[in-house]
């Protein structure tokens, strides 16, 4: 192996290697620290040749690649296994915006390229990239794509695959698929590029896109709404779709239980209402009018809201300083519960009228397997997206109650499929969920799954022990 690091060496350069051990750390685990590798080596190539190098010649000597982009994900997917015979495959040094085309509303970015300086870029152009995430700052193009990243506006915009025209693939034979279209409409076979979104890494490596741009909003207002429970949350987003349609762009729900975890955790952040409510809707309008037209049609809807008995109490922000203080009531609940101690995960999407039920039905059953649970629900109700979480009871361990997870996994995602949902919706399979999967998809769906898996990466040395 070392003669085959020698010849990647001499491909990317210094700058394109890492192996001294210490070095590669922050590569070998994943975010939450659950998963820790070993590799062979880190490399950085610098454009789609050079990954097309590396790969030919890992192809050549039968050793496995895990593509990385920021490292952000929460299933493991881009983590290496501790046989110190795999190589990271990081895309940060491809990180170009190659071209932006303001009349098309496309741009085209590396793989490597950090989401937030891409939301700039389209920003510095009078254009706007809607996908937003947490993670934003340090989550890369590649890695978005490769998930198929959700995010808080997919109400309005889709995921992330539906925010991509083409895609420039490196294949597992070190062949490069240039499919960098920026057409909207191309009807001439199969959509290959979509086999590549979601996929995890596991049958290529994306080293660019072409992404669409939409056109900036005149004024985006943010407003939370207190409400008694998911099922008033349904009625809220029903009356929001009605009288404001595209211009809702976020509706998310998040309970009590979170917003005292981020006041516990985040120091100076001051609670939205005199009073605590059960639950809370942060709503999100971008309008393009004007700030006074969405300011009045903000306040209707949580106006006929309260005179149906709906909305227990708002707030509409009304300052962009007012607005991120908002927003990161929600965005920080991830980050205050990581601080507070480990905890169960469980990304996972329902159609949207059958949320409440869901969450009342597998509440319920969780609460009489493990009195004193306490559930960490908040997600992205206008697309059926939930992160349903669970800490231990008070005074029970962290880690003693994680070593029940498999058990409680399984409520909560037999619960899931009873309704009709997914059991991954926005952070993919990955390590986490690769043998849960088996337990949902028909035979026939994995069959086809691994058809296509053989068909494009024979060799398995794209992210093995990933997806399927």
């Amino acid at each position: 192996m070392t003669q085959v690091v020698e010849r990647i060496l001499a491909v990317v350069g210094e700058t394109g290697m890492i192996a001294d051990r210490q070095a590669m750390e922050p590569f070998s685990i994943d975010q939450r620290r659950r998963y820790f590798g070993k590799p062979l080596a880190v490399v950085r190539p610098a454009s789609a040749q050079e990954t097309a190098a590396v790969v030919r010649l890992c192809a050549e000597a039968r050793i496995a690649i895990v593509p990385q982009g920021g490292n952000t994900g929460l299933v493991g997917g881009a983590t290496p296994d501790a046989s110190g015979g795999q190589i990271v495959l990081s895309t940060a040094r491809m990180d170009r915006v190659r071209a932006l085309d303001s009349v098309n509303n496309t741009l085209t970015a590396e793989a490597g390229c950090i989401l937030a300086n891409v939301q700039r870029a389209a920003q510095d152009a009078g254009r706007l990239f809607p996908l937003s995430l947490a993670a934003e700052g340090s989550a890369r193009i590649g890695g978005n794509l490769s998930t198929n990243a959700g995010g808080t506006a997919v109400l309005r915009y889709g995921n992330a695959r539906d925010l991509v025209l083409g895609v420039e693939v490196v294949l597992a034979s070190g062949e490069i698929w240039d499919g960098l279209r920026s057409l909207r409409k191309d009807n001439t076979g199969y959509d290959l590029k979509q086999l590549f979104i979601g996929a995890e890494g596991t049958l290529g490596v994306i080293t660019a896109a072409v992404l669409k741009l939409f056109p900036l909003p005149k004024a985006a207002l943010v407003a939370l709404a207190a409400v008694e429970n998911p099922a008033q949350a349904l009625e809220l987003l029903a009356l929001a779709q009605a009288r404001c349609a595209d211009a809702l762009t976020g509706f998310e729900l998040f309970s009590d239980a979170c917003l005292s975890l981020v006041l516990r955790y985040f120091p100076g952040t001051v609670a939205p209402f005199r009073e605590r409510h059960p639950q809370y809707v942060l709503v999100e309008l971008c309008d393009r009018e004007s700030a006074a037209h969405a300011q009045t049609a903000l306040e209707g809807l949580l106006g006929e809201g309260a005179e149906h008995g709906i909305v227990r109490d708002a707030v509409v922000a009304q300052s962009l300083q007012q607005a991120r203080a908002l927003w990161a009531l929600r965005e920080n609940i991830s980050e205050a519960q990581a601080r507070e101690g480990p905890n169960a995960k469980h990304d996972v999407s329902l159609p949207i009228s059958r949320i409440a039920e869901f969450v009342g039905a597998t509440d319920a059953a969780l609460e009489r397997e493990y009195p004193g649970v306490r559930l960490v629900t908040f997600g992205h109700l206008g697309d059926g997206n939930l992160h349903y979480n669970l800490a231990p009871p008070e005074g029970v361990a962290h880690d003693e109650f994680l070593r029940k997870a498999e058990a409680f996994n399984h409520i909560v995602h037999d619960s899931v499929a009873r309704f009709g949902g997914s059991i991954s919706a926005e952070h993919g399979l990955g390590q986490a969920k690769r043998e849960e999967i088996l337990r949902y998809k028909s035979p026939v769906e994995i069959d086809l799954m691994r058809k296509v898996k053989q068909a494009l990466d024979p060799l398995g040395i794209m992210n093995p022990g990933k997806v399927i």
